[in-house]
């Protein structure tokens, strides 16, 4: 059968609807070259980021002394009390012809309005008896590996072609961990889904993962958190949605090529990865955790949050820390932002 994005979906939000699990709207609060996680304080960072969250976002974050949400005046989520920073690698179009790049521009995700920027899930999966543990301050993560050259994180970093047969459920059979090679008129869903399951003790790790694990080796999680992990915290998982339907010749595409490329020269797609730094506020997120299972929270819509319009969560931008061209919008620029090399 064949699926729609629309209806894709549609369904997938009716099934988090159902699960009662976070789904929201970021926009765009910035693009350019920072990592306060992997490359703290360095400018510029190795590769080009676009980043979400809260406005507080800067190119050191160190645990113990910033805090997010007394730091920010405004975000760029949904829930206003959400300051916390998630960010990406931004997708390039190659030109076959000149070898020239193109950012790839982003459109808002099914049911949701936002400028560029991602969706974002808390999900209960990992859950034990309905509960679980909230981050707490200066907690923070990354989930799959820039230098990875293999299909090796398939069950928690995919890509979805939209417009030429989806499946359903989040890096399902029909998903890839390659960024696909044929045309996607919908565009490419790319999804990055974290670890469910924390020792309970550190805030952090020096990869920023052995803090963290998945319940079942990669994908989304069960209630059976490892002896090593045994706090069930919420999933988090990023949805991108990349707008590659303008880029339709059919020359480009097929026999394993593909004309696109990750801000870190990554042409397979294996390499994608996220990057998470807690900020809610107070308490906020441990409440509507609570609020799961009792049906009181669900999408964009928890009774016990702060919700802002969409259009004062589009205000809220950063100006670049690291001032350079990344590509604007239609804008065509000689090579990857720092002369990142395509391999």
């Amino acid at each position: 059968m064949f699926w729609s994005a629309l209806t894709v979906g549609a369904l997938f939000g009716q099934y988090a609807s159902a699960q009662n699990m976070l789904r929201f709207g970021c926009s765009q609060l910035t693009i350019e070259r920072a990592d306060p996680l992997v490359s703290p304080g360095q400018n510029p960072a190795p590769h080009t980021h676009q980043i979400i969250g809260g406005n507080s976002f800067n190119l050191t974050m160190e645990p113990a002394v910033y805090d997010p949400p007394s730091l920010s005046t405004c975000t760029t989520c949904t829930y206003s009390e959400d300051f916390s920073n998630y960010w990406t690698a931004s997708l390039y179009f190659k030109s076959p012809e000149n070898g020239t790049f193109q950012r790839v521009p982003q459109f808002a995700n099914f049911g949701l309005q936002q400028d560029g920027g991602m969706t974002v899930y808390y999900m209960p999966y990992s859950a034990k008896n309905g509960k679980m543990t909230a981050f707490k301050p200066g907690f923070r993560m990354i989930a799959g590996d820039p230098t990875n050259k293999q299909n090796k994180y398939k069950p928690s970093i995919c890509h979805r072609c939209l417009g030429n047969g989806e499946g359903f459920a989040p890096c399902d059979a029909k998903d890839t961990s390659e960024l696909p090679t044929k045309f996607c008129p919908g565009g490419i869903r790319a999804t990055i889904i974290f670890p469910s399951c924390w020792d309970g003790v550190n805030l952090d790790s020096p990869d920023h993962k052995s803090h963290v694990a998945y319940s079942n080796g990669g994908g989304l999680g069960t209630p059976n958190c490892p002896s090593t992990h045994p706090v069930s915290i919420p999933q988090v998982m990023y949805e991108v949605m990349w707008d590659t339907g303008k880029y339709s010749n059919t020359a480009w595409y097929g026999s394993g090529k593909q004309p696109f490329v990750y801000s870190f020269g990554d042409s397979t797609g294996y390499g994608q990865h996220g990057d998470y730094l807690f900020g809610w506020k107070d308490n906020s997120l441990q409440k509507a955790m609570d609020a799961l299972p009792a049906g009181n929270c669900a999408n964009a819509n928890c009774g016990v949050l702060k919700i802002q319009s969409a259009a004062d969560a589009m205000k809220c931008k950063k100006a670049q820390q690291v001032v350079e061209d990344v590509g604007q919008t239609g804008k065509w620029i000689t090579e990857l932002p720092g002369g990142v090399a395509v391999n």
